[in-house]
């Protein structure tokens, strides 16, 4: 699949058909740029209105179609996003079931959402509120998903991080602590190379401290936590005079309730996660396609309304779609210059071309004697 598309219309002059303008590009692009797709773009006769009308919207034409054009791409970076985490791999995004290239490169008009009868604005001011409300969910959808990511990291953070944060509950079992009507166990923090000095202090920190009492039950890369049991009564100076010898006392209450009750938090958080994400997911596959269906109908109507605009009334001109490759752009520019009969081409060439160029009827910056605009998937 390629991931940029050529839009563009051809001039049918009164003395030719834009049959036998196919039949020539045809052979052009056979024969000097055989490797580049070639399909024709069918536009239906839609409803020109005025001529101030299409210049009127002729105006809101680009700025429209980078909006639908960004919804789709945010879409899509949405669902890479989600693939990636989840593992998954699609076969490829679709519009109903087709591949996204196929239906562009097929493109057919859906009369039933977009009466052809219509007047242009509305058909593209509908294209855009549809497109604008499903940004909008996305929005939503992808708010609540990232709250319970959110939340989900912060648990993950605590049961991970360092001893001087982390949550102690599933590093500590009911036989490591003392709580009597007297005695009280504590939990000290200790630097990874101060447990030597740990060990020989912790009994004359205070009095009333149980000899021997203190057992290392966990170490990480910085530090070492260790129980210590006194009376409760000296618990408070035992703190302070432990935070002066720099260690960290942290407070801590055994509850099997509690334990328990994070981890149902945890599990729950990691269901919805999970399931919410599949949603999201799912939501992001049907919305990528109604969007970019939408698309291709506004790129119909801005190419209906440019070539109009650009080779008058009555509607007379041969619409396709190509992908060349970035070697093949140049040759395929110039075939399609040649084929637009154009008495007045150099004024339509790129600053690149002649040095100083005309900004195109809807401010593109692909400005030839023949409409194009880029159709850019990525």
């Amino acid at each position: 699949m390629a991931n940029k598309y050529w839009v563009v219309s051809l001039p049918v002059q009164s003395n030719n058909s834009s049959s036998s303008i196919w039949n020539q590009l045809q052979q052009n692009i056979s024969k000097h740029s055989f490797d580049t797709p070639l399909y024709r773009f069918n536009i239906p006769n839609l409803r020109v209105g005025t001529l101030d009308s299409l210049l009127s919207l002729s105006d809101d034409l680009t700025k429209s179609n980078a909006f639908v054009e960004g919804v789709s791409h945010k879409i899509r970076r949405q669902i890479e996003e989600l693939e990636r985490v989840s593992g998954v791999n699609t076969a490829g995004l679709t519009v109903d079931g087709v591949p996204v290239d196929s239906y562009l490169t097929r493109f057919v008009w859906d009369d039933a959402k977009y009466p052809t009868m219509s007047p242009l604005k509305e058909i593209v001011d509908g294209i855009h509120a549809q497109v604008a409300k499903i940004e909008d969910d996305l929005k939503v959808r992808v708010s609540e998903y990232n709250n319970i990511r959110s939340q989900l990291n912060a648990i993950n953070r605590k049961q991970t991080g360092s001893l001087a944060v982390r949550d102690l509950s599933n590093l500590v079992k009911p036989e490591d602590i003392v709580s009597s009507e007297h005695l009280t166990t504590l939990l000290a923090v200790v630097s990874k190379y101060s447990q030597k000095d740990w060990l020989a202090s912790y009994e004359t920190l205070t009095s009333y401290v149980v000899p021997r009492s203190s057992k290392k039950l966990y170490e990480d890369n910085e530090y070492a936590l260790y129980t210590v049991t006194l009376f409760n009564r000296v618990a408070d100076n035992f703190r302070t005079s432990a935070r002066e010898k720099g260690f960290q006392i942290r407070d801590f209450e055994y509850s099997a309730e509690t334990h328990e009750g994070r981890k149902q938090e945890l599990d729950k958080l990691v269901q919805d996660q999970e399931s919410l994400r599949g949603s999201l997911l799912q939501w992001c596959y049907t919305s990528y396609g109604e969007v970019f269906s939408s698309w291709m109908h506004f790129c119909a109507v801005r190419l209906f309304s440019e070539s109009i605009l650009r080779y008058g009334l009555p509607p007379s001109f041969l619409a396709c779609v190509l992908a060349p490759s970035v070697k093949a752009e140049k040759k395929v520019r110039s075939i399609l210059e040649g084929l637009s009969d154009s008495s007045n081409s150099a004024y339509w060439k790129t600053d690149e071309d002649v040095g100083a160029g005309m900004a195109g009827l809807a401010g593109d910056a692909d400005t030839h004697p023949y409409v194009s605009f880029t159709i850019n998937l990525l």
